[in-house]
């Protein structure tokens, strides 16, 4: 394996870089770097050379030209088992570069901020940079690419325990580099394919670039005759399901994945002690409570049946007496931001349930939802409409009173989470009946209304919410005879007199949001 005794350090993320070169000096190892980093260095009292020094050929067009030199690159690209390119670099004077610690100009960061321009965008487009990570990923059989902080510790632990590192670590390593330049260049794609003919950005680049990262290959995909795998955004939102740390289970299944993101997408939107049960990618009951113990048996007492082998979520830390509960029913999948030591303990009784561990906490949602179709991608901003009952509108003669208000914002927040044309019965914190995926809407509110039935939950006094509006009467006529007493629907049909009109002969009561939640 090579030995590392010339190291090229020039990074625009300098996290940890100074304890790096430290240690790189006190194995010996000749320092090399530039401009902002090489300042870095030397007023740490690090021995450093300069690049300009090292080339003969000072920086020019304001730090534009520095690197790009036959004394870097050929350094740098120099394949050390090759006479002939040894022979090169010595009549040349040229010493071998053993090390690259590169990363990039921080445009991603820059293009995000409202106010950038294209110009301030294209400055911040490193040439360089890459060219250097490529040419040392390249040539990684006989140089060593760090692009990533992160990575420092390891390289010099495997330097130091036997002064090269080795031919896997390379390869993992420029493996990582060919990734980090790639993920650079499509975002300097997506933003300059953004940018109109006026000079404005448009919402969507016209070529788009993405990357994800893979978190493991699974099992199978929907079905056991196809393949799958789940991968995640390198940014992904820190309270996301690709953040998960599995705790104990089996291997996660494709449907497993689908559905567990359903059931913690919903669940966290909750400000209260929440608790939602998911199958085939519907709630199928979801509640708030004291706690969890409370929030899970009000959930499960929606639909029992449909429960069975469901996915369960919680949005805060499960206790032992919520473990307990939930014990009784078969389940796939338990999700929480934790998990004490006793409800760890009771679950380990049902060693197949997969058990996952997802932070609560960070923002937010991802900057696009993705939908493959057939040749293609759909691609949207995500559903982040969030209405108050503060904000609902009223638009019947009857009001609601305050306990409806809360009941109708909690049947709004889960609507949003059931697959369309959807109607859910509410009262109490909790779910009663819940209808998805029918073809019409009122099909939906009859089919609510028979599970809660099957159930044996009354719906007389429930509250009941539309995930869009209703575009005739019939439903509201489906509800009313149902027992529910207030509506909370977008609104916005061509019928609304006729629906709200409706609801007045009901002596039911409406609030509009102005927002609709398709979820297809």
């Amino acid at each position: 394996m090579p030995a590392v005794t010339l190291a090229l350090l020039s990074v625009s993320d300098k996290t940890g870089i100074v304890d790096f070169a430290r240690g790189l000096a006190g194995l010996g190892v000749g320092l090399l770097s530039t401009g902002g980093t090489a300042a870095l260095l030397r007023q740490a009292g690090l021995p450093v050379t300069e690049v300009a020094e090292h080339t003969g050929f000072p920086e020019m067009l304001d730090g534009r030209v520095k690197t790009l030199h036959p004394k870097v690159h050929a350094g740098i690209l120099a394949r050390r088992d090759l006479p002939g390119h040894r022979a090169a670099l010595e009549r040349a004077g040229i010493p071998p570069i053993d090390l690259v610690a590169v990363n990039l100009y921080p445009f991603g960061e820059t293009v995000a901020r409202p106010d950038c321009t294209l110009a301030e965008a294209v400055e911040n487009i490193d040439v360089g940079g890459p060219a250097m990570v490529r040419s040392a990923a390249k040539n990684h059989a006989h140089v060593v690419i760090v692009t990533d902080p992160g990575d420092y510790g390891a390289v010099l632990r495997e330097l130091a325990a036997g002064g090269a590192i080795a031919p896997r670590t390379r390869f993992r390593l420029a493996c990582k580099a060919f990734t980090h330049t790639a993920a650079y260049d499509g975002a300097i794609s997506n933003y300059l394919t953004s940018i109109e003919d006026s000079g404005a950005r448009a919402a969507f680049p016209r070529q788009l670039t993405l990357q994800f990262e893979l978190v493991q290959a699974l099992r199978y995909g929907e079905n056991p005759h196809q393949q799958g795998a789940f991968y995640r955004e390198p940014n992904a939102p820190a309270a996301s399901l690709a953040r998960l740390r599995q705790r104990q289970g089996k291997e996660l299944s494709y449907n497993n994945i689908a559905d567990a993101d359903a059931a913690w997408e919903c669940v966290k939107s909750f400000p209260q002690s929440a608790c939602v049960i998911v199958k085939h990618a519907n709630p199928c009951g979801a509640a708030v409570g004291g706690g969890p113990a409370e929030a899970y048996r009000k959930a499960f007492e929606t639909d029992p049946t449909s429960a069975f082998g469901g996915i369960i979520a919680f949005n805060r830390e499960l206790d032992m007496a919520g473990a307990q509960a939930l014990a009784q029913q078969f389940v796939e999948v338990v999700i929480a931001p934790g998990f004490t030591g006793e409800a760890l303990h009771v679950l380990q009784g049902k060693a197949g349930v997969r058990v996952l561990e997802v932070p609560a906490d960070g923002a937010g949602l991802a900057a696009w939802d993705y939908k493959r179709v057939g040749g293609g991608l759909l691609v949207q901003s995500p559903d982040d409409a969030v209405v108050e009952a503060g904000e609902f509108k009223v638009v019947t003669r009857k009001h609601p009173t305050g306990a409806q208000l809360a009941d109708l914002a909690f049947a709004w927040r889960v609507a949003k989470f059931v697959k369309s044309n959807a109607i859910v019965y509410c009262g109490g914190g909790r779910t009663l009946g819940v209808g998805a995926g029918q073809m019409s809407r009122v099909d939906s509110a009859r089919l609510a209304s028979i599970k809660a039935a099957n159930a044996g939950l009354s719906l007389a006094g429930a509250v009941v919410a539309s995930d869009a509006f209703f575009p005739f009467r019939d439903g509201v006529d489906v509800v009313a005879a149902a027992g529910a007493i207030a509506i909370v629907q977008p609104g916005g049909s061509v019928r609304d007199a006729e629906v709200i009109a409706a609801a007045d002969e009901h002596g039911i009561a409406m609030v509009f949001t102005g927002y609709r939640h398709f979820r297809h």
